[in-house]
């Protein structure tokens, strides 16, 4: 629907405001918005799980085995064999969980007698993940409520190395370490569960003696930019790293063994690790109405806590960028005259964005205040100079004059 146009109307009475915005209907009714991926292989992924049932019965142990065996994510099963309360609130959970986690359930009275569960809901591992390291059937064991369900649902449905997905990749909890290599579970399991095995028996050494990571393992050619985000390459056989909960990236440098990643792992919860920092070499001379900001320079010049600062991360290729670029020189020759405001820029494209900035399109424009620098502020305004002066006019630390800062040969 184009919303500027003969769809104004329609987009109106669906609250879209931003483009693209992308809605689920079912059966003729506005279901909720859509929150999947952005690429056609994700949005078929994401769309085959919205339509049918949110919950596959199974009428057999055939039947039930062959859809553990599809996915190398978890399902929660429910095992009924009446329509208990209990039955209910499972098919709740699966309509509000749907997008993202796989149900299934049963009144068979043979699948029953065979798990020996009844009125109950047990999480299955998938087969082609089976491991010694952990069980692979949880039963549920907390109160009848939706939020029981999914709250134990999401807690256990990746296990102590899961396999990362685009659809997932969210859901690992930090600090998580990160294995990419060659993980290919249709033609090469044996192999892939060579490596998460030797993966998980280290994890589990180093949580017996009081380190407690969350672990992933994930292809990497499916996830090539996290592997340049630990400064490696895809030509690598496996690259690990970590992520935390602040934004570092901490890369393992040892080829792998089981020694060498052990001690990766206790480097890192010492303290002994330096967080890789993707950056671009610091500008000879940054002299200019607009300051140029890298990863090595973010904190010197945007985290001055002095400085009132206006930071427009930008792509080189990106034509909207580029049509703002005099403006912002413009409004940096304005304001040059404040040493206490700082207009900057920096390619969010070859340096790390730190983590309280979220940049998803080009240009993102951020307020940083002088004295809170933990909690930056996405800018929404105007893109013409006199809407970036009144903005900063009304926010500034400090009263902002206009014009450039008088040589000391004219005063």
């Amino acid at each position: 629907i184009d919303c500027t146009e003969a769809g104004k109307d329609s987009c109106g009475k669906y609250g879209v405001s931003g483009y693209p915005t992308l809605k689920i209907f079912r059966n003729g009714e506005l279901s909720g918005d859509y929150n999947g991926p952005r690429e056609a292989k994700g949005i078929v992924s994401y769309m085959r799980k919205q339509a049918g049932p949110s919950s596959k019965e199974v009428k057999s142990d055939d039947e039930l085995v062959a859809y553990l065996k599809k996915s190398t994510s978890a399902t929660l099963v429910g095992f009924f064999a009446d329509e208990t309360d209990f039955h209910k609130t499972f098919l709740k959970a699966a309509s509000s969980m749907r997008d993202t986690h796989r149900f299934a359930h049963t009144k068979a009275a043979a699948v029953l007698d065979k798990y020996g569960y009844k009125n109950a809901v047990v999480l299955f591992r998938p087969p082609l993940l089976k491991s010694k390291f952990e069980e692979q059937q949880i039963k549920y064991s907390g109160d009848e409520s939706v939020y029981g369900v999914e709250t134990f649902f999401k807690k256990n449905c990746l296990g102590l190395a899961g396999v990362m997905t685009d659809d997932n990749k969210d859901d690992f909890g930090k600090p998580v370490v990160i294995a990419l290599f060659d993980v290919d579970y249709v033609k090469n399991p044996k192999g892939t569960n060579y490596y998460r095995n030797r993966i998980m028996k280290v994890a589990k050494e180093v949580s017996a003696n009081g380190i407690h990571l969350n672990y992933a393992i994930a292809n990497k050619d499916q996830f090539s930019q996290t592997i340049e985000e630990f400064g490696a390459s895809p030509s690598d056989d496996m690259v690990i790293g970590i992520k935390d909960a602040k934004g570092g990236k901490f890369a393992m440098s040892d080829s792998f063994s089981m020694e060498s990643f052990k001690e990766f792992l206790t480097k890192f919860s010492n303290g002994e690790l330096k967080p890789y920092l993707k950056s671009e070499a610091e500008p000879a001379s940054n002299d200019g109405p607009v300051k140029v900001v890298v990863g090595t320079t973010f904190n010197k010049i945007v985290n001055d806590p002095t400085k009132d600062v206006l930071i427009e991360f930008y792509a080189p290729w990106c034509g909207h960028c580029k049509s703002l670029a005099p403006k912002y020189e413009e409004l940096g020759k304005k304001l040059s005259g404040n040493d206490h405001v700082v207009i900057a820029k920096m390619d969010a494209t070859a340096n790390d964005v730190p983590s309280q900035y979220d940049v998803q399109g080009f240009p993102t424009i951020y307020w940083a205040p002088a004295n809170n620098k933990d909690s930056p502020v996405r800018y929404e305004g105007g893109r013409e100079v006199s809407d970036f002066v009144d903005y900063i006019k009304q926010r500034s630390s400090s009263s902002v004059k206009l014009g450039k800062k008088k040589k000391k040969s004219e005063l």
